[in-house]
């Protein structure tokens, strides 16, 4: 019994001194600075896809509300073939700390136009609409706004189709 309550220890501290890993398929500019964890970044987390066509855009957005989701205003905006299979995450560094808003698009024929069969999401998973994107109809910002301090924040986004 003693010898089995070593090992158990044994492994156990062998894998407290492991490092935390985040996933290996992680796209962005610099998806290490999301597993580092040290310097501001965002990592979002995408879901709910129809199918894994085209293309996916992830655009960053900070300073005030007024500026979330126009388009001349994008902190960051980076775009990058579906992948076939897994989970799709993006790693997007900020500048500093602060509040920031993300919103995602999945351009199914990647085409580079929103269509109607093009999904969207944003930071707070609200309710919108393609047609919201296009009227440039914005969710209010208290609802989309994400803190990010001295590390990364991790930001899922639940993309929706009409």
């Amino acid at each position: 019994m003693k010898k089995l309550r070593i090992c158990f220890l044994g492994i156990a501290a062998g894998v407290l001194a492991l490092p935390v890993f985040v996933s290996a398929n992680i796209l962005g500019p610099s998806p290490a600075l999301c597993g580092a964890g040290e310097d501001p970044s965002i990592l979002v987390k995408v879901s709910g896809f129809k199918n894994r066509a085209g293309k996916i855009r992830v655009r960053t957005f900070g300073g005030s509300p007024e500026n979330y989701f126009n388009k001349h205003k994008a902190l960051k905006r980076v775009e990058y073939p579906m992948p076939a299979a897994g989970a799709v995450e993006v790693c997007v560094p900020v500048p500093g700390p602060g509040l920031y808003a993300v919103d995602v698009r999945h351009d199914i024929n990647d085409n580079g136009d929103t269509d109607r069969a093009d999904g969207a999401g944003a930071s707070g998973n609200p309710k919108i609409s393609l047609f919201d994107i296009i009227f440039g109809r914005k969710p209010p910002a208290k609802q989309v706004q994400v803190s990010v301090g001295k590390g990364t924040a991790v930001v899922p986004i639940m993309v929706r189709y009409l």
